[in-house]
């Protein structure tokens, strides 16, 4: 997958007929009207997990940031499990790197971007069909080695000589927002590397090769045990907004808005707020 419906006879017998195909008419009524009842509640409870009118089929590409990985995969599969011989394919990455793809012309039919700043080089260049709309938010932390072992308490900690420390670089949501902290925190900080996106800052704490990184906490909540999670104060002031949009271009528009219902969903909220999103 990583990447929807009947007349008479004799006068001796007008009577007895009309009077059961009154009967027939009441019941058939009755019927139809229960079974109109049920397909609205039927249709009702369709729509509001995401799943649409049952009509939805083919594939849906979803250019996403690299943070959504997890929840968007999970989405997926249940997206799969209530749309049978649906398949959607997912492309994870810097939400910079993804929107030029996008506006050079890659195939797709739904964006998920992790800033509006990103977002916009979608809608400026025409290719977004609508109005983006926020989804979730997300909130930094400082990614430590487990058991954090070099006692990080605070992102002042984080310009202690001889930390390694990395950070997205600052094209990319995760790094804006760094940078955005630091700024306002007043503190300077050389990075021993900054990285495409988000995963592949954690990976380098993961692998043991970095002792710290800023991600986002829901990396840090993915990452399980792998890693060690600090919360920061001034992370509350550099909060990313995530927009959803369809693309212009999308070939399978149906199956595309479906998904993006699902997402929007409380169904999908709730696959999201487990994962550490913050509420739009």
């Amino acid at each position: 997958m990583t990447r929807t419906v009947r007349r008479t006879r004799r006068p001796l017998r007008v009577a007895a007929l009309g009077a059961v195909a009154m009967l027939a008419l009441g019941a058939c009524s009755s019927s139809d009207s229960d079974s109109a009842t049920n397909s609205a509640k039927s249709d009702s409870a369709a729509s509001a997990s995401g799943s649409g009118s049952g009509k939805v089929s083919g594939s849906v590409t979803v250019f996403a940031a690299a943070s959504l990985k997890e929840s968007f995969e999970k989405l997926g599969k249940q997206f799969e499990q209530a749309h049978p011989g649906t398949k959607v394919t997912f492309s994870f990455g810097g939400s910079d790197s993804l929107a030029a793809s996008i506006t050079g012309g890659a195939p797709a039919d739904v964006f998920a971007a992790a800033s509006p700043k990103t977002m916009k080089i979608v809608t400026d260049a025409g290719d977004a069909s609508g109005t983006p709309a926020t989804f979730v938010r997300n909130q930094l932390e400082i990614a430590t080695l487990p058991g954090n072992p070099d006692k990080v308490a605070s992102l002042k900690d984080l310009t202690k000589s001889g930390l390694k420390v990395v950070l997205c670089d600052k094209e990319v949501p995760c790094g804006a927002a760094a940078q955005k902290a630091l700024d306002a925190s007043k503190l300077k900080l050389t990075p021993v590397s900054y990285e495409q996106d988000v995963k592949a800052a954690l990976i380098k704490v993961e692998l043991k090769e970095a002792d710290a990184a800023v991600v986002y906490k829901t990396d840090v909540h993915a990452a399980g045990e792998k890693v060690e999670g600090v919360e920061f104060p001034e992370s509350a002031d550099a909060i990313n907004d995530y927009p959803i949009t369809l693309l212009k271009d999308t070939e399978n528009a149906e199956a595309a808005k479906a998904f993006i219902a699902l997402v929007q969903s409380a169904e999908g909220q709730k696959v999201l707020s487990e994962a550490g999103f913050l509420k739009p």
